[in-house]
């Protein structure tokens, strides 16, 4: 049997399939699973991408996994042992703290292998909730998903194994984010359905156009981006574009406050709420830069590194896990935090370069997703960490 294979049955407990990061590496890893040999199943509350995960082969359990309520983690806790015992699991992965305390207990009381993996950087600002988010350590082998992940646990945890803490950044499956497969048909629809003129009108559009894909909340740096581009036109820059792309997920307050800071400014012919949008490779297509301005330090940030894939050079705030992502100057742009002047500078030097050294960026961004952040390396070394734990 090839050492490629992977014979074991994995639990992923994850609190939502909706779309996210952490929700697309479930996918990821639950499709690497099964490519091996290996059994996929999810404990999950449901959400869009169960359909995608059933239909590939995944058993698909809605529990209310997402619950913070103790009583409701017991009734989980003995769910979960029953459904060890029942689908003979190998190995529990648990990818959010809610669930955490009962599923790990779930698999030490089965006497199962147990997975974590930190998605984000969880604050402790009490004791109650520094040991809410100790929870996350508790597992046989605690997963980062960037260097700078792994650093923030082990400082938290100091006296944790260093061991027992992996860093695996997260993947982008470059044969979906392939500048070279697009498919027209659904660029021009998306073009069509953000109001951008047909390619054979008669006046085109030749703005720059920036493309902010994220929820919409207050620390994804939408806020900041529409004060940035106020800020450039004071530049004397005017042609330019803005699209953000997010679901508000209920915050409607924040998305209301965010048009009213549009019209307040006059930035309506350059700023455009565009809502989800499922056809992300398509979208970046449409762009020629990619924004990723959030205010609090990133874990890992995808929306770095997937227009990167697309040879789509983006501007990322300088720090947290972006750092590690872009490279200033040769593949994009790192910029500070929370300063919609600095932003507004860094989008005018963007729309300075010319349509080649905006190509050869991207070439160079593409390269080093490929040789660091690709889909196949993540679940490769996810899967080694499996099998190491079951030898």
């Amino acid at each position: 049997m090839p050492s490629s294979s992977f014979t074991g049955c994995v639990l992923q407990v994850v609190p939502e399939l909706d779309t996210g990061g952490v929700e697309q590496t479930v996918v990821d890893v639950a499709e690497a699973v099964l490519a091996a040999g290996g059994r996929s199943l999810v404990a999950t509350r449901g959400g869009r991408l169960q359909e995608r995960l059933e239909k590939g082969g995944t058993q698909v359990f809605n529990l209310p996994v997402h619950s913070k309520n103790l009583w409701v983690q017991w009734r989980i806790y003995r769910t979960l042992r029953r459904l060890i015992r029942r689908e003979n699991v190998s190995l529990v992965h648990v990818r959010s703290r809610a669930p955490a305390l009962s599923a790990i207990a779930a698999a030490r009381a089965e006497k199962i292998a147990s997975v974590a993996t930190y998605h984000g950087i969880y604050n402790a600002n009490s004791s109650l909730k520094r040991w809410y988010n100790s929870q996350m350590t508790r597992a046989d082998i605690t997963i980062a998903n960037s260097d700078y992940t792994r650093a923030h646990i082990l400082k938290t945890y100091p006296n944790l194994p260093p061991e027992r803490v992996v860093s695996i950044p997260r993947g982008v499956d470059l044969h979906r984010f392939d500048p070279e497969a697009f498919v027209l048909r659904n660029i021009l629809k998306l073009e069509e359905a953000w109001g951008l003129p047909p390619a054979d009108a008669a006046t085109p559009d030749t703005r720059t156009r920036f493309l902010l894909a994220a929820r919409l909340t207050r620390w994804k740096g939408q806020g900041l981006i529409i004060e940035a581009a106020a800020r450039l036109r004071t530049l004397g820059r005017d042609d330019f574009i803005i699209f953000i792309a997010g679901d508000d997920q209920g915050r409607s307050d924040y998305t209301a406050e965010l048009r009213a800071a549009i019209a307040a400014h006059g930035l309506e012919a350059h700023v455009r709420l565009v809502g989800h949008c499922a056809d992300m490779p398509s979208a970046w297509q449409v762009c020629h830069f990619a924004l990723a301005p959030s205010l609090e330090p990133e874990a890992f940030g995808r929306t770095a590194v997937e227009p990167q894939a697309m040879q789509r050079p983006p501007l990322a705030a300088a720090h947290g896990a972006t750092v590690e992502t872009v490279v200033p100057g040769e593949t994009g742009w790192l910029v500070r935090p929370g300063d919609a002047q600095a932003w507004a500078e860094a989008m005018r030097e963007a729309m300075s370069l010319t349509p080649e050294q905006r190509f050869e960026m991207g070439l160079a961004g593409r390269a080093r997703v490929k040789a660091l952040f690709s889909l196949e390396t993540m679940c490769a070394r996810t899967l080694d960490v499996y099998r190491s734990l079951l030898m």
